[in-house]
């Protein structure tokens, strides 16, 4: 789906192209349940197609500007009216539009703004080819005609070939529109196709790019899935999604009286907290619905209760500050430099590297990921535990409709066809003006910014995240809510029994942990203070010679 958006939409196109491409010397973010390389890999096959129908939009309005005469700024006008309709309605302006309503998201004084624009460009449309008309058929002007007196000033001067030119060369700009799509729908329908996309051997996209692109997908692929990230200090935890509900707990470690309490190291903890996350997989079983038909000495069999959480994933990662590199090929993801940061990182509680276990639940077909950041740390008779959930979101609904807007295109009749692309034809030629200038100052800037040869830096924007909704349906809210209160559990339980089996006191830390983790906020003491509880409240505190008092009034 984040290949097809390549296509659909070049405002996440370009934005992928340069993220990965174009700003080589940054480090690729974590890629959960995707692989960044393969969406670069498309996004520039969605370029060079674009780019191959940009030339020959180019080449038609140089056409245009030399045969039509006066006709040619009436075309420019109106393309520019409706460019800015679209703009003004918003929403991607690829060859495909999500039509479920609200797909846009824009404010009713933008849609009416659009529509009037939209008819000011249609009426001026409508003027343009009656005046053609009229000059091809060798008709007298008719004065009850929608051109204006300005309009018949710019085409008085115009014969019958500026007038043929007028009208045949939009109708080579639709064919050219026209082609566009069904090239861009045959892409969507077969290369992307879920049973020919399994097979990156066989995918177009794979197979050509420059010596530059293969490089770079090959530094995407080592970097996407390795267990040491480096991260930009800007957003450590890039990649992931949005935090949600993040939370740290401080506890003093006391001996449990009676006993002698064993030294405690972060290891011992983690270790305790692995095994009670990963029985989480194990399905729990239930009777089948008793059937009065069955016989009462048949055996009845279990049948496992299936939940997502069967496919948690779990392991250790170590977050290293990008800096301090003079080339991203020597940044440490092998196998041995993990577990030698690793080694050196899940006793430290340092602010630059940082070691964590990551516990992650990939729902709705990846498309609701949610991941834990779980790290414990003990220093001076303390013990730290912080819990940083993210949630990745959705796919953005008009991503994931290309199946449904494809087919229907597919079934769709010669006519409507047409139809669509004569209606498109002055928005698509007005924003291949745009699109040109985009082409040249991409190039411009690859090719100048010297971004291979320059230090290496830390991730800025997330593919996955790019292409992601801003929000999810109750159903995948109620999901997520589900696992991390299951992780969440399982976690501080982890962490309760490695301090009851080291003889540590865990009074204070089941207190805390309750009130903390359910969003609440935990007080130690209540002495000389002022609580009140609600809203519209007012509290002061007083304190006299003899001692302290509160008073709130709610």
């Amino acid at each position: 789906m984040l290949c097809a958006g390549a296509y659909l939409d070049d405002d996440f196109r370009d934005a992928v192209v340069d993220e990965l491409l174009v700003h080589e010397e940054r480090v690729v973010a974590p890629s959960l349940g995707i692989d960044a390389s393969r969406v670069l890999a498309h996004a520039l096959r969605a370029r060079r197609l674009e780019a191959g129908w940009i030339l020959l939009l180019i080449g038609l309005w140089l056409l245009h500007a030399l045969l039509a005469k006066g006709f040619f700024p009436v075309f420019l006008l109106s393309c520019g009216l409706l460019l800015l309709a679209t703009w003004a309605r918003g929403g991607a302006s690829g060859p495909f539009r999500a039509d479920y309503p609200g797909s846009d998201g824009i404010a009713p004084a933008r849609r009416r703004l659009a529509a009037v624009l939209r008819v000011a460009g249609v009426l001026l449309l409508v003027a343009y080819v009656i005046s053609a008309l009229e000059l091809v058929l060798g008709d007298e002007p008719d004065p009850s005609a929608l051109e204006s007196d300005v309009l018949r000033g710019l085409t008085a001067g115009a014969g019958a070939g500026a007038a043929w030119a007028a009208l045949l060369i939009p109708a080579a700009m639709a064919a050219a529109v026209a082609l566009h799509r069904e090239h861009v729908a045959r892409v969507l329908s077969t290369d992307l196709d879920p049973r020919t996309f399994a097979a990156p051997d066989d995918d177009p996209a794979e197979r050509s790019g420059s010596a530059r692109l293969r490089r770079v997908r090959e530094l995407i692929r080592r970097e996407q899935h390795a267990p040491v990230i480096l991260y930009h200090d800007q957003h450590p935890f890039l990649g992931a999604g949005t935090a949600h509900a993040t939370w740290t707990l401080a506890v003093e470690l006391r001996p449990r009286e009676g006993r002698t309490a064993v030294p405690l190291d972060n290891r011992v903890i983690l270790e305790r907290i692995r095994p009670l996350v990963e029985n989480l997989r194990t399905p729990s079983a239930r009777p089948p619905a008793r059937d009065p038909a069955r016989s009462a000495s048949v055996p009845r069999q279990s049948v496992e209760v299936r939940d997502r959480l069967r496919g948690l994933e779990l392991d250790e990662c170590v977050f290293v500050k990008a800096t301090g590199l003079r080339s991203r090929s020597l940044a440490p993801h092998g196998e041995a430099h993990f577990e030698r940061e690793r080694a050196e990182a899940v006793e430290e509680g340092g602010e630059v590297r940082r070691h964590f276990l990551r516990i992650r639940v990939g729902a709705w077909q990846e498309e609701v990921v949610t991941t834990v950041f779980v790290r414990v740390h003990t220093q001076g008779g303390m013990l730290m535990v912080e819990f940083a959930p993210h949630v990745l979101r959705p796919i953005r609904p008009d991503f994931r409709a290309i199946d449904r807007l494809t087919d229907s295109h597919r079934r769709g009749g010669l006519p409507g066809k047409v139809l669509w692309a004569l209606a498109r034809t002055p928005t698509a030629a007005g924003r291949v003006l745009i699109h040109g200038f985009r082409m040249i100052a991409f190039f411009l800037r690859m090719y100048t910014g010297a971004y291979a040869a320059a230090i290496p830096d830390g991730p800025w924007r997330s593919v996955r995240e790019l292409g992601s909704d801003g929000s999810a349906s109750l159903f995948q809210e109620m999901d997520v809510s589900r696992y991390l209160k299951s992780v969440e559990d399982r976690v501080a339980n982890g962490v309760r029994q490695a301090l009851d089996e080291a003889g540590w006191e865990t009074g204070e830390f089941e207190q805390k942990i309750i009130n903390v983790s359910g969003g609440g906020i935990f007080i130690e003491s209540a002495q000389d203070s002022a609580i009140t509880v609600g809203d519209h409240n007012t509290v002061s505190n007083t304190r006299g010679n003899g001692g302290g008092g509160g008073h709130g009034d709610g």
